[in-house]
Order: C-alpha cells, then structure tokens, then sequence
C-alpha cells in the first residue's frame, strides 16, 4: 500500500547499513553480559540481563515521542520499518545470548498469548464502535464537553476504555471543530474516558481483567476503587471545566470560525451494533469462566481453548458489523482505518521490546530493577502501598499496564484471597496505578494513541508526545500525589 520512498535505488545500501547496524547491537549486549546462563525454552533469565536490554524499547519510545516532530513527513512514511528496526534490536540479540528456541519463545509467547488478543479486541471495537453513529451535534460549550467527558468515563467501565473512546471521541471533535481552542478537550478525554474511567470493572482495562482472571472479585474494584475513581476523575473534571472555561471566554475576541458541523438533534444511529458490542462483553467473560485446557501448541507456547474461541467469536463480531452497518454512518463517524493500522504495527513492537524488560522486573530483587522492587517493601516487611501505587503506575506510564499489573501483583504475594481481604489496600493501590497512570503519557494505555490518531487525522493540532507529558505533569501528577497521600499514605 505504500509507494516506495525516493531514493530507495539505494536499497541495497540500506539493508547491509541494517543489518550491520543489527549486528553491531547484538555483539554490544552480548559483549555487555558475557556471564549470562543460557535461558532455557521461551524462559529469559531475567536476573541475569543488564538494563541495556532495555535500549531498544527506550529507542522505541524516543522515536514515538521524537518522529512527528523532528521528521513528520519520514515518520508518517516509514514508522512501521522503524518499529520494525527496534523490534529486530531486540529479537537478534536475545537469540544471541540465549539462543533461538529462548529467544524465539519468549517473543512468540508474548505475541500469540498478548499482542494477538490485545489487537483483534481492538481492532473489533474499533471497527464495532465505528458502526455506531452519534448523529447530530452540539457546540461544544465548557458544560457541553463536561458533560460528554462524564458520559465517556462512565460508559468505560461498562464496554471498556478502548469501547467509550471510539464511541464518543467522534461527536466530542464534531462539538469543537470550529473551536480555536480545542486540543486541550481530545487531552483531556485521554485522561478521563480512555483511562481513569475504566477502573470500577475488569471489563474496563486490561490490567483488572488480568486480575479477574486471578481470581479477583468481578465487582472487587468497583468497590474498592469506588472512592478513589471519584475523587481522581472529579477533580481532573473540574480542572478541565475551569481550564475550558478560560479559553472558551478568550475565544470570544477571535475572528469565529464557521462551523463545518451546525448544531443539531442528537440521535444515535448504527443500533444493530450494540448487541455485537454486548457480544464482545460476553466473549471476554466467556473466556474467563470456562476453562476447557490447551487447545496446541506452537512452538512449545500453548494456545488455550478459551482464549481461542474469545478472539475468534469477537474476530467474527467484527466483521458481522462490517456487514450490518450503513456506509454512510462509517464515512460520517470520518472512520479511517490508518490509525488502527499506526496502532497495531507501533504496538507489535512495543510487545516485542519489552520482552526482556519484563523479564527483569519478573526477577525481582534478584534482577538488575531490584532498587525498585525493594522501594514498596517497608522496614517491618510489609508493603508500602504508596510505594505500589507509583511503581506500578510510573511504569505502566512506559510498558504495557497489564503485565505491569501483573508483576505486581505476583510481587504482592499471587494470592488473590489474601490480597483482596487483608491486603486490600495494596491491591487497590496496585489496581489504581496501573489505571489511572496508563494516561501519563500516549502509550501508556492503547486507546491512547488510537484516540490520538484520529485526533490528528481528523485536523485537531494535537500536542507532541513531550507536550502531552506537559499537561499530564501540570493536571495528573499533582492529583495523583493528592490522592496517593489520602488513599495509600
């Protein structure tokens, strides 16, 4: 689909430059742990791997944050075949090491079991929520887009972070596509409806579905979370109503800006969608209960029955709503399917780069991260909650929030009972960090950057990646702190 790039005569040229540049990094982190124990199938020693296995994935992250600003036009050409790069930074020199079948395992187990699911749900909400049509518009007064924010963050919890965003953030850009003013709204929205939202249920994020599927109480966070949801999300809220405010009454001296999209009855269109969507719920709970055992197995990575028939029936979910929904309810939603694919290529690279990262944290206190395991000990031995709701979320800021959830927890203890009863505290500020956190920054949470995407596709001047770090600094990290000190102090 893309036209080959100027001056790729040079393509040869290129590809040895590649490969010698591949090379080079695979003989550096080689040369760099020359001790390290040959892992065993799909394992990596993770106590014996050095922090420069964690280059690529910073890379990775740098080029994210750094591409559309430095080289806008390279980057939107080529940003999958620089992902690529890093992913290969890492796979050449993990099999290096520890050899193929080590290597080999540990990248395919992390695509088979995470990234495959993880993208077939997104690409089904995604391609669902784009059938539904919020037609009409409103103008997107301070109340108005407050209004809608509340209606995104409490529909999370019930269809899913990634669900609520694809659903509302069409009509909330319609609202303010005549604003001059108006990225600070999609900003926001990442905040409260693609993350903090999500928290009360594990059908809202990732990482409470990885605890559910613990053996962590369905309605657990709703209870638990409760308290902390409500005072996160509200004050976020008020920042935003007052924020908006101001800018909404600075916009009134501006030349107006004549509305591509008038004011007009709400309706809401496409509703052969919503039992698909109630199918995809279904799925996932589906595969949490019924546990028929291993279905095969690739390449010594087992491939389970439930999980299966989850990504299929939610696969055929998909193009159900392809075959159902009106055209023209898709070409008004503005649905392009480029930043599904920005998604699934940059986020297959992410799961690939933080294969041995994750395999330094699963270490422990025995891996090269042990400074930071031991932060949410205390000195009596037990654990620092705070220490645990800024570990887990600082890193989910980065990685992938449902491992992260994951190594946390297993940090914890692993016992769901224990962890839900005495240690309830610490489960919940485990839970809250990986949540709440994951909207520090564009990858911390996947709609995130689905959401950014079509922001930026649809002509909102998004802020960069070190700019949208900005107004999560000024807006999330005071609230969290707050919040921290009242709830895990």
């Amino acid at each position: 689909m893309n036209r080959r790039p100027p001056g790729d005569a040079e393509g040869q040229g290129g590809k040895v430059r590649l490969s010698g540049l591949v090379a080079a990094a695979a003989a550096a982190i080689v040369l760099a742990d020359p001790g390290v124990a040959l892992a065993s199938e799909g394992v990596l020693p993770g106590e014996a791997m050095s922090l420069l296995w964690a280059l690529p994935f910073a890379g990775l992250l740098l080029s994210i944050a750094t591409g559309p600003l430095l080289f806008p036009h390279v980057w939107e050409r080529h940003y999958g075949k620089i992902a690529a790069v890093w992913a290969a930074l890492v796979v050449l020199p993990l099999a290096a090491s520890f050899g193929p079948a080590a290597a080999g395992g540990a990248v395919l187990h992390t695509l088979l079991t995470e990234y495959m699911s993880f993208i077939v749900l997104l690409f089904a909400l995604f391609t669902i929520a784009g059938g539904i049509l919020v037609a009409g518009n409103i103008h997107g007064t301070p109340l108005a887009n407050a209004g809608l924010l509340l209606i995104g963050a409490l529909l999370a919890s019930v269809v899913g972070t990634t669900g609520a965003s694809m659903i509302m953030i069409r009509p909330l850009i319609r609202a303010n596509d005549n604003r001059p003013f108006n990225a600070h709204v999609v900003v926001f929205f990442i905040f409260l409806v693609s993350n903090i939202g999500g928290s009360l249920t594990p059908l809202g994020d990732p990482p409470l579905f990885v605890g559910f599927l613990r053996g962590v109480d369905f309605f657990w966070t709703t209870v638990h979370i409760l308290p902390d949801t409500l005072f996160v999300g509200g004050l976020v809220l008020a920042v935003f109503l007052a924020i908006d405010t101001i800018l909404h009454r600075r916009e009134g001296g501006l030349p107006k800006i004549k509305d591509p999209t008038p004011d007009s009855k709400v309706r809401l269109r496409g509703l052969p969608n919503l039992p698909l969507l109630a199918g995809v719920v279904g799925a996932i709970l589906l595969s949490a209960w019924w546990k028929p055992g291993p279905a095969f197995t690739v390449l010594g990575v087992t491939v389970e029955w439930q999980n299966l028939v989850r990504d299929v029936v939610i696969l055929a979910l998909a193009f159900v709503s392809l075959a159902v929904s009106r055209k023209e309810y898709r070409a008004a939603n503005g649905l392009d399917w480029g930043p599904i694919r920005e998604v699934a290529k940059l986020f297959v690279a992410i799961f690939v780069c933080i294969v041995p990262v994750v395999a330094i944290l699963q270490a422990g206190s025995h891996g090269a991260l042990a400074p930071l395991v031991a932060l949410v000990t205390g000195a009596d031995g037990q654990p620092n909650d705070l220490a645990y709701f800024w570990l887990t979320g600082a890193l989910s800021s980065f990685l992938d929030n449902a491992p992260t959830y994951l190594v946390f927890f297993e940090l914890a203890g692993g016992d769901a009972h224990r962890l839900m009863t005495d240690l309830a505290s610490t489960l919940a500020a485990i839970s809250a960090g990986a949540v709440f956190m994951g909207a520090n920054t564009y990858i911390g949470n996947a709609p995130n950057f689905m959401v950014y995407a079509i922001a930026r596709h649809q002509g909102v001047r998004m802020p960069s990646f070190f700019g949208y770090m900005a107004w999560s600094g000024l807006v999330l990290i005071p609230t969290f702190l707050v919040a921290g000190w009242l709830f895990f102090g």
